[in-house]
Order: structure tokens, then C-alpha cells, then sequence
């Protein structure tokens, strides 16, 4: 592609200066629905063509499997403060101060946005020596330390083996890109309900409803100790309000329908992100395309579930099972946008179907298939999804090839429910069996299928306190 600028390090590394805090990823949706606007325009590709781009060898550790039609994209920023970007700090090191999953949903036009907080405490993999980084052994550290020993590559693998998602690309963007684009698009209306001091983050603002300029909207989304509780969950709720609130300008008609303004706010976007080279024009149109009609009620953030750490109050970690059930319903192309009309508990009321819950399920997962240990795997994941399970061992009195539920009288509701969570495995009933499941892996059992309990009820709104896109800023005041 002509224009295309290479990274220095072809084994991961990038050497620009990188944004701090979530404001980056606003930017980066918006960008992509505009692209898809830009066809009669022509000239964009030559917009396109100064995205700078790294190379990252992903066939050099085990991922996570791929859902057609989602498109999950790694948001990431550094502190590393050089040129333009020195005037808000020094930091030593490559450390990314805040990451999201970007889920989008290319066959819906459905987008979810899970911040993944640098406080977070996680299992990180090993990860070889590559130029400019030293590499590391695995060892428990915080989420975004993997960048600093093993550059974007690292950072990469660390998420999809801490979540188990599959990563498509990645995006990076620099403070003064945000800048620029914010004042490309003329300001951004925010409500701001108490005046704020913060001389760390370069900002000082009167209460009440305001127009934000980008030197503003930077010291706002970059903001901590002067507003909220002082910590990072707080200020990545406070980003995630701006990103709706960009998302809302940005899609507005006075702006799609302004070439200057959309020329400007392009090119503010290309000169400052920094993309993986397989993330091509074409399939940025694709996501674009996807996007261009969303409502913005399809546009959800979240932060991912944690808490206290128990060793570290400055740390927090991940809160068990409902940030394994948020990941586990992204990688498994859940719509979590979804309406909740006929596509939960409600639809197998209507359809006169009995509703069950995981956690009053009881199980007993039997091993017929000679493979070591298996057992022990399925109950882990069973476990997981909420279900009981009372014991495991090898079967004696039902050993079948086809994997089996079995259940006794009026269980057909409980082993259908489970039935539906494996690749492939029939029900029948069984003499003896009161209100346990008896779970038998046969010879042809082929795990467990991306459909879970997790894409029946789970919802970002209600249940993970997560927000859309959509609150208007003015009413808020």
C-alpha cells in the first residue's frame, strides 16, 4: 500500500509515542464508521495509506479460536512521553496505561467495549527476548507490565491467555492525535458536575454543560486524583463517558455530512494510530460498513469485573465467574447488545419451555473416552458456567460411545440445558437417576460449543453495571 510507514522493530516493538487512558478507542470506532461514508469522496485512501503499521507473529504461541463475523480488536497505550508527547510527563518504560477489547459485531453492527484496568493482577506467559525487549518468564504481575519486558507482541499474547479471546489486530494512538481530532470535529459537549483543579493532568474547568476543546478533552479523559474516588476505575468511567459523548458527535449530521470536518478528523486519526499490517483498508471498511448504521444503544462499555486484591490493596483482580462469563460470551460471538425480547428466559416462557438455572443443576461427569484427566477438565468448565458437580470417575453401569446426558423423570428441562452447551451430545432418560445428571463423555466427544449459559441472560447494562453509548450529555446536567 503506498504511504505505508514500517514500525523499526519487525518483532513486535513499537517505537512511537503512545496515549495514556481509554480515549483512543472512541476515535477509533468512530473513525472506522466514517471510513465506510467516504466512498464518494475518494481521496481517503491516500488518508488511509499514513496509518503506520507493525508486523506481529501470532503463530508463535497458542490462541484462542476465531468466531466468524466478530471482529475483536486490542486497543492499547503507552506512557512512553517523547516529542510532542513530553509536555504531559516523563515515564521510563513502554507501559500501557489503560487496554479494551473492541468487540464488534460485523454482522450486527453491535460494538462492546471492555476496559481492562492497568491495576489488574493476572498469570502472565513467557515471553522471549525479541529486539529492544528482554523478554520474561511467566509470573504473576500486573496486566500491562508484559509490554515493558516483550513490546506489543507480548502485551498480545498476555491478553488472549488472561481472557481467552482471540484478537484480530491491534490499534495504538498518541495524545496529540486525540488532540487534533477533537478539535477537527469542533469540540466535544460534556457535562461536568463539579469545577475541576487537576495541575497533573493540565486541566481546570468550571461545573455545568461545555464544549471541550482537545487540550481539554486530554486533561479530562487523563484526569485522576481531582475527581471521582482518585482511582483508575473511576477515571476509566469517566472515558467511558466520553467516548460515548465523541461517538455521538462524531455521528452526528453536521459532522458526516461536512467533508472539511470529516478530512480533518481522518487525518488526524491516520497520522496518529498505529495499527498490526494485517489490519488492511479493506476490512477497516468492512467493520466501517458494519457500523454505519448502529444505534447507539449497540454501543457498550464495560469494565471488566474485579475487586480488592487480597495481597495488594493498590491491586485489584478479576472477579470469579463473572468475568470469565463476559469473555467467554465475547469470544463466542454473543450479542450482548441484544434486545431482550424473545432471546432469553422470556422466549421459552412464551414457547411454554421450563426455565432452569445452572446453580440448581447437579452433575456427575463421567470419563468414557480414555483420554487422562478429562474429567477433571469438564467439571472445571461446568463449574465455571455455574453448574454442581457432585463427583467424577469412569462410568460402570452406562458406557456409551455418543456423549450422553442422562436424567431421570421431569429432569429433561436440566439435561437439555446442558445437552446445549457441548459440540455434540444427546439426552436420555435413565432408570435410578432422582435430581443428578449423570454427564457421560463418549469417543466422539468434541468439548464444549462457543453457546453457553453466558449468551441466554448475561447483560452489560444490568448485571455488569456497564453503560451505552447513548446518554445525552445535556440532560445529564
Amino acid at each position: 500500500m503506498a504511504g505505508k510507514r514500517s514500525a523499526p522493530h519487525s518483532s513486535g516493538a513499537v517505537g512511537a509515542a503512545r496515549l495514556s487512558g481509554g480515549q483512543w478507542v472512541a476515535c477509533v470506532v468512530t473513525a472506522l464508521t466514517i471510513i465506510a461514508s467516504l466512498g464518494g469522496y475518494g481521496w481517503y485512501q491516500g488518508l488511509i495509506g499514513n496509518i503506520t503499521t507493525t508486523q506481529v507473529d501470532t503463530d508463535e504461541w497458542d490462541r484462542p479460536t476465531s468466531v466468524e463475523g466478530v471482529m475483536n480488536l486490542l486497543i492499547i497505550g503507552s506512557d512512553v512521553r517523547s516529542g510532542e508527547n513530553a509536555d504531559y510527563g516523563e515515564a521510563e518504560g513502554e507501559r500501557p496505561d489503560t487496554m479494551l477489547i473492541a468487540s464488534i459485531n460485523v454482522d450486527n453492527g453491535a460494538a462492546t467495549l471492555v476496559n481492562l484496568p492497568r491495576d489488574l493482577m493476572v498469570d502472565l506467559p513467557a515471553c522471549e527476548a525479541v529486539e529492544g525487549y528482554e523478554g520474561m518468564g511467566a509470573h504473576q504481575g500486573m496486566i500491562n507490565s508484559a509490554m515493558t519486558f516483550g513490546g506489543v507482541g507480548c502485551q498480545w499474547n498476555t491478553v488472549e491467555q488472561v481472557t481467552g479471546v482471540h484478537l484480530d489486530h491491534f490499534l495504538m494512538m498518541d495524545f496529540t492525535g486525540f488532540k487534533d481530532m477533537v478539535d477537527a470535529l469542533g469540540g466535544v459537549q460534556m457535562c461536568i458536575p463539579e469545577p475541576i483543579d487537576d495541575p497533573k493532568a493540565h486541566l481546570e474547568l468550571d461545573a455545568g454543560l461545555q464544549s471541550l476543546d482537545g487540550e481539554d478533552s486530554l486533561g479530562f479523559v487523563r484526569s485522576r486524583y481531582a475527581q471521582g474516588d482518585g482511582s483508575d476505575l473511576s477515571r476509566i468511567d469517566r472515558q467511558q463517558e466520553f467516548m460515548g459523548a465523541m461517538l455521538r458527535e462524531v455521528l452526528s449530521s453536521d459532522v458526516m455530512t461536512n467533508p472539511v470536518t470529516i478530512t480533518n478528523f481522518l487525518g488526524a486519526v491516520t497520522d496518529s494510530i498505529s495499527t498490526d499490517d494485517d489490519l488492511t483498508v479493506d476490512i477497516m471498511t468492512d467493520m466501517a460498513i458494519s457500523m454505519r448504521e448502529v444505534d447507539l444503544e449497540r454501543i457498550q462499555f464495560v469494565t471488566v469485573p474485579s475487586g480488592a486484591h487480597p495481597d495488594d490493596e493498590n491491586r485489584i483482580m478479576m472477579s470469579q465467574p463473572q468475568a470469565s462469563e463476559l469473555f467467554e460470551a465475547i469470544n463466542a460471538g454473543v450479542d450482548l447488545a441484544g434486545e431482550d425480547d424473545d432471546t432469553s428466559d422470556n422466549k421459552d416462557e412464551a414457547e411454554g419451555r421450563e426455565t432452569v438455572d445452572p446453580a440448581d443443576v447437579s452433575i456427575e461427569v463421567l470419563n468414557n473416552t480414555g483420554i487422562d484427566g478429562l474429567a477433571v477438565e469438564i467439571q472445571a468448565v461446568l463449574v465455571q458456567e455455574g453448574y454442581v458437580v457432585t463427583g467424577r470417575g469412569n462410568p460402570v453401569l452406562r458406557t456409551p460411545e455418543a456423549t450422553t446426558v442422562y436424567h431421570g423423570p421431569g429432569e429433561e428441562a436440566a439435561a437439555e440445558l446442558l445437552a446445549g452447551s457441548l459440540e455434540n451430545a444427546v439426552t436420555e432418560e435413565a432408570e435410578g437417576l432422582e435430581q443428578t445428571l449423570e454427564l457421560v463423555a463418549g469417543t466422539d466427544w468434541n468439548g464444549f460449543s462457543g453457546s453457553s449459559s453466558a449468551d441466554t441472560d448475561l447483560s452489560i447494562t444490568d448485571d455488569l453495571g456497564g453503560v451505552t453509548a447513548e446518554e445525552d450529555q445535556e440532560s445529564a446536567c
